[in-house]
């Protein structure tokens, strides 16, 4: 399997596959092909999504033996 990879826009619920990508596609017509959409989402989520998810982690390790090295 080959992976044909491009940024393309959703209008009208298609997408456009740019021109230099529409060969490639019309020479394998008729085969089976497998479609992944990957959507960007804000950084402020990416950002917030790992803070969580380090937090949680870190908080998991955290054992009550360790309240010697806190500080009063």
């Amino acid at each position: 399997m080959r992976a044909l990879e491009f940024k393309s826009k959703i209008q009208n619920n298609q997408i456009q596959i740019p021109i230099k990508i529409q060969p490639e596609l019309k020479s394998n017509q008729g085969k089976v092909i497998r479609v992944i959409v990957l959507i960007d989402e804000p950084a402020v989520y990416d950002n917030l999504s790992f803070q969580e998810v380090a937090r949680r982690e870190f908080l998991e390790g955290y054992a009550e033996s360790d309240s010697i090295y806190d500080k009063s």
